[in-house]
């Protein structure tokens, strides 16, 4: 783990569990640019993780809870007119604000999903004719319950694909199911103190765009994604943005393990999360598990 990361690191775990992977993901996603979705049953930690990490990064953070009858200026904000001064005011909603945890994300109808898009594309959004910019750095942390709930909207592609990370937190070990019980992660948690800063996280950024990527290494990225669009396995294959994404979170993971290159090994890391929610299958349209998507790139030459 990277030194200056190290100490985030281990307070998030602190107050997260038995997640140590969940952990890592998560800021390789957050240092990489992206937007996480976390897909889990309730109760599993998906809030107290996206809440630590907040609070551990130093960055500013606001929690929607989203319902079907929520409507897009609940989230981006209204203008409301004041009497006395006789002018529209605009009072911003959640989004303005770094970490933005939309809660049960797919519990919203598909015109409050799609107020998200281009906050999350071009890290701005337009209200009322006007385009306002969101500060950096704006990250969202989305969860979702799974399909078979009762109550669900399934998510578009075009929302999925706005996301570079899908994962799963899945249920605790029995031992750190013990701490949680004996309630240490609830009383972690507002003891928590910001360990680095927006100004921090902006830097980190930087270096992780700036981590080598060799000729050898972007044949075997394009390789895995025509490997996709060729296969009669893929109902479509990943697209090019897929392809820049899963670039940029292996030089995340890079990063992370204090590495100035990519290796291979880094691609095929991130390769589950960057994939599963972007592939479905010919046969029935269903999804990948990241076990699955693990599994595909035995298939492909390693350089």
């Amino acid at each position: 783990m990277h030194p200056e990361i190290m100490p985030a690191f281990d307070q998030i775990r602190n107050a997260v569990l038995g997640k140590d992977e969940a952990i890592r993901r998560c800021l390789a996603c957050l240092l990489a640019g992206g937007h996480l979705l976390i897909e889990d049953l309730p109760g599993i930690g998906k809030t107290t993780l996206a809440k630590a990490t907040a609070k551990t990064l130093g960055l500013t953070f606001r929690r929607i809870q989203c319902t079907s009858d929520m409507l897009p200026g609940d989230i981006l904000g209204v203008s409301i007119f004041e009497p006395r001064e006789k002018v529209f005011h605009f009072h911003p909603g959640p989004i303005f604000t770094q970490i933005l945890l939309a809660d049960e994300i797919n519990r919203a109808g598909p015109k409050t999903q799609s107020a998200l898009l281009e906050a999350m594309e071009e890290n701005q959004v337009s209200v009322e004719g006007e385009t306002r910019p969101l500060t950096a750095p704006f990250f969202v942390m989305a969860t979702q319950n799974p399909r078979e709930q009762a109550g669900a909207y399934p998510l578009p592609e075009s929302q999925l694909d706005r996301f570079l990370m899908r994962i799963s937190m899945g249920y605790p070990d029995r031992d750190a199911e013990r701490r949680i019980l004996l309630g240490e992660a609830r009383m972690a948690l507002p003891g928590l103190k910001p360990l680095l800063s927006a100004e921090k996280i902006l830097h980190f950024r930087k270096e992780v765009t700036a981590i080598h990527l060799s000729d050898a290494l972007l044949s075997y990225v394009q390789d895995i994604l025509e490997y996709t669009r060729s296969e009669d396995l893929f109902h479509v294959g990943l697209s090019p943005r897929a392809g820049m994404g899963l670039i940029q979170a292996a030089r995340a993971w890079a990063f992370l393990h204090k590495r100035d290159f990519c290796l291979p090994e880094d691609v095929q890391a991130v390769f589950p999360w960057v994939s599963s929610h972007r592939l479905q299958k010919s046969r029935d349209l269903s999804g990948f598990t990241p076990e699955e998507m693990a599994e595909i790139l035995r298939g492909i030459p390693v350089p």
